[in-house]
């Protein structure tokens, strides 16, 4: 639990970075998503909340971590390839969660310095961690816009947005590990759609997601301890993911909705790789 003093220390940098975050309260007891997620990755930036959840979902699913290490594998590669291959060189990572090197932009710019990134979120710990985000090449540049998944028109049209990428040029949209937090399906088809029609054509949609295909009771039980901590969770098919993506006017790269280490692996996946009940995409904005 922090002191009075880091209590004060996060008000202060959370405000100096976009003022209106005094409208998200930070609620140390409520566990989070992003820290939880945090937590499963090696983080320090989580609370006990955060921690006592995490360690439940953990005691249904002892392979959390290894999964949360192999979806990061997946934004990299997918990062990778539409950089150096496809050319993309401008993404909008929207659920960006906390920070965690490397980070889409250090990839990205790796392979291109000019990439611009705007990462999206709204937790009040993400928003602390935005300088270490706003780090960008000279040649590059990088953005944090405070905005809710569940309001896309706010998110294309925010100025932070619209003065850091050109939306005459195409744009990656990241949705990884955050839409199955949505549980409503018109919602979350809402979501996409909303977002990607925002998105000039020649854009790209990437996106992981909790499937329960693969091991229904562990996805099962894993739902229900993400619920007990009062988030929302619902897990989806590879068919409900396509018709997700399809809906937005978006067409599948291959090889389609597959499990994230199956996405173009640039190694062969080993057996527990290939086991991670995560499905991943990417499409093209048609």
């Amino acid at each position: 639990m922090p002191s009075t003093h880091d209590k004060k220390e996060i008000m202060d940098e959370s405000t100096a970075v976009k003022s209106t975050a005094v409208k998200q309260p930070l609620n140390v007891e409520q566990p989070h998503s992003a820290r939880i997620y945090d937590y499963f990755l090696g983080g320090k930036d989580n609370f006990p909340a955060d921690r006592e959840a995490a360690e439940e979902i953990l005691a249904v699913e002892p392979d959390a971590s290894f999964i949360a290490r192999t979806n990061r594998a997946f934004v990299a590669r997918t990062t990778r390839w539409l950089v150096g291959e496809v050319g993309v060189r401008q993404f909008l990572d929207v659920g960006t969660g906390i920070p965690t090197s490397p980070n889409l932009h250090e990839i990205a710019q790796g392979i291109a310095p000019e990439t611009r990134v705007v990462y999206v979120d709204n937790d009040r710990i993400v928003l602390v961690h935005a300088r270490a985000l706003l780090t960008s090449t000279p040649q590059g540049r990088t953005a944090y816009l405070d905005a809710d998944l569940r309001d896309p028109q706010s998110i294309i049209n925010a100025s932070e947005l619209r003065e850091t990428l050109d939306l005459e040029k195409p744009v990656a949209l990241s949705l990884n590990a955050i839409l199955h937090f949505v549980a409503d399906d018109d919602e979350v088809a809402g979501i996409v759609a909303g977002l990607v029609a925002g998105l000039p054509t020649r854009s790209y949609l990437v996106l992981s997601h909790i499937t329960p295909e693969m091991n229904p009771a562990t996805a099962e039980q894993v739902t229900r301890r993400y619920e007990d901590a009062g988030i929302p969770l619902k897990a989806r098919t590879a068919a409900q993911i396509s018709g997700i993506v399809e809906a937005a006017g978006c067409t599948l790269e291959e090889p389609g909705v597959v499990p994230i280490a199956l996405w173009r692996p640039e190694e062969e996946p080993d057996v527990a790789q290939r086991a991670v009940w995560l499905l991943g995409a990417v499409a093209r904005v048609s």
